[in-house]
């Protein structure tokens, strides 16, 4: 139980796709009428400094009401994307060759790259 004391819903049914880092549950649930609602949650793994790893999750619910027009705007949408750019993903991070531009160059005030400006700062100063 939660602190606002509901339990969590169990799932009805459901599916998973993994996305690299993220990860979408697509999970049918229950109202307490016991009528069903989809909801949606992105999970991005994340490493900590120490190598240990976190995930942050985004979650939406989806009503039937909803579910024509958020069929419809999502198809929209996603037809726009490939008709615009096609299919090939073009992101730098899925280049082989790809390094960010400031990795060896240093910042506009010769100062070193961006990553080394930060690894001084002392939190006393703040």
């Amino acid at each position: 139980m939660s602190d606002n004391g509901m339990m969590e819903k169990e799932e009805i049914f459901s599916k998973v796709l993994r996305a690299g880092r993220r990860t979408y549950f697509f999970d049918v649930r229950a109202t307490r009428a016991d009528d069903y609602y989809l909801t949606i949650t992105e999970s991005k793994k994340f490493t900590n400094d120490d190598g240990s790893f976190f995930y942050k999750k985004h979650k939406i619910y989806l009503y039937k009401e909803d579910f024509e027009g958020f069929n419809e705007i999502l198809q929209e949408m996603t037809d726009f994307i490939v008709s615009e750019k096609g299919e090939e993903v073009i992101s730098e991070r899925h280049q082989k060759d790809f390094k960010k531009e400031y990795d060896n160059k240093p910042s506009e005030n010769g100062e070193g790259t961006p990553a080394e400006k930060f690894t001084n700062v002392s939190f006393d100063d703040i």
